[in-house]
């Protein structure tokens, strides 16, 4: 017999333990998703207008076969030898820059983003990290002490080793060409050297999506990549969320940006929800890393894995879906602009491709940030059969990161729904 909601949430902190984050006020138990569709378990239907992870399309048929053909032939680890995970690094490492030639499977963008910041102390000798202060890139020991929103109570004193900096708000604090973000990246290697731990990495998520991604032109990382390379330390660009083709401009955010990194991070729509990551560097920096530690990951690189992998990379590109990212999001951004006049609420819009959003103020004056009034307009929407959430530093900004087959037609029937939730939900603090 089908658990009701309420045996469901006493069964995870039963089963699971306390504190499983669950969306919304009210959970939605989900049984079924279709292209950009969710069904909960009464057969209510949803826009997802949130997940990247199924960046294809939940339940992909181009992926779902390559999983069920692979799966019915094998599955193993990489000690053996096996052609997926070749045929699938070598058509990913061709996406990319020709120093992004070598490429570690993981399971997940928390381990990839651990074996990269390993990489960088190997390489460098040194273990000084910097992150911003609004960002996140995972749950490991190491990797968790750089999220300062979610900053673990046991750290076993892997924090020493992470300084921040604060993240760019192209709202309040305009940094056209990205010289003031590195100045403070400049500052803090200062630090690092001063104190003798000197520098080893900046690792940071190019588009910034966590971090509410601030409204900045193409190349603007550029001169925080100089920086970084003058002072002998690594780029680590998290590719996790901002990745295939989601800016709708460019494959890959970082080129968006204006730089190439030394290493590459990826996660989560990697194999549009099967547990792929990886990290993809140069060959000199992989051999540095593996050299200095005994790797081995059980299930990375699995040939069910590649086979969703590379599922993936021929869906978007048979299915011409980063060009479909540029002409939605164009669409969005004209009708974000186009609310913005109505609804006093709405301070900033900004968003690349199917990453789009708004940022909800209390007014425009103080531009001060609507974080409990965000929360309301979240609820309400999954209330109407939107689903989407939130991020930035105060939690205000709008998150609208759907997966990539979204349409001009699901834009206007989200942003339709927005309108009228905003008509409907007085503004409060």
């Amino acid at each position: 017999m089908a658990r009701t909601q309420q045996q469901l949430l006493s069964d995870r902190a039963r089963l699971l333990g306390p504190n499983v984050s669950t969306f919304y006020n009210d959970p939605v138990h989900i049984v079924k998703g279709d292209g950009v569709w969710l069904w909960e378990a009464e057969g209510r239907k949803y826009l997802d207008c949130y997940n990247n992870v199924p960046h294809v399309g939940h339940c992909n048929p181009r992926v779902v076969d390559a999983i069920c053909q692979q799966a019915s032939t094998l599955n193993t680890h990489t000690r053996y030898l096996h052609d997926g995970i070749l045929d699938y690094v070598e058509a990913l490492t061709a996406t990319m820059a020709p120093s992004l030639n070598t490429a570690i499977l993981t399971c997940t963008g928390s381990e990839a983003n651990d074996i990269a910041l390993r990489t960088a102390e190997a390489v460098t000798g040194k273990r000084g990290i910097i992150a911003t202060d609004a960002t996140y890139h995972g749950n490991t020991a190491l990797v968790s002490q750089l999220s300062r929103s979610n900053v673990p109570a046991v750290g076993f004193g892997l924090g020493q080793y992470v300084r921040f900096v604060d993240a760019p708000d192209s709202y309040r604090t305009p940094d056209h060409d990205g010289q003031i973000f590195a100045a403070s990246v400049a500052h803090q290697i200062a630090a690092w050297e001063e104190d003798g731990t000197g520098f080893a990495a900046l690792i940071i998520c190019p588009y910034m999506l966590n971090e509410g991604f601030p409204d900045h032109p193409d190349g603007w990382l550029k001169p925080t990549a100089d920086v970084v390379r003058k002072a002998g330390g690594l780029l680590i660009c998290d590719e996790v969320q901002s990745g295939f083709g989601r800016t709708g401009t460019h494959m890959w955010a970082h080129e968006k940006m204006g730089v190439v990194p030394d290493i590459m991070t990826l996660g989560k729509p990697m194999a549009n929800g099967h547990p792929v990551g990886g990290v993809v560097a140069n060959s000199d920096l992989i051999a540095t890393f593996r050299e200095g530690y005994r790797y081995f990951n059980t299930f990375g690189g699995n040939p069910v894995s590649c086979a969703a992998a590379m599922a993936v990379l021929e869906e978007l590109q048979e299915a011409d879906l980063i060009a479909n990212a540029k002409c939605v999001g164009d669409h969005a951004r004209r009708r974000l602009l186009t609310l913005r006049e109505k609804h006093d609420v709405i301070g900033d819009v900004r968003g690349s491709g199917l990453i789009f959003g708004a940022e909800l103020v209390l007014d425009r004056t103080s531009k001060a940030p609507a974080s409990g009034y965000t929360d309301q307009i979240i609820n309400e929407m999954r209330h109407r059969g939107i689903l989407h959430s939130k991020l930035g530093r105060h939690k205000n900004t709008l998150k609208i990161r759907p997966p990539m087959p979204f349409s001009v037609e699901h834009v206007d029937l989200l942003l339709d729904t927005l309108d009228e939730v905003l008509s409907h939900v007085p503004l409060s603090p």
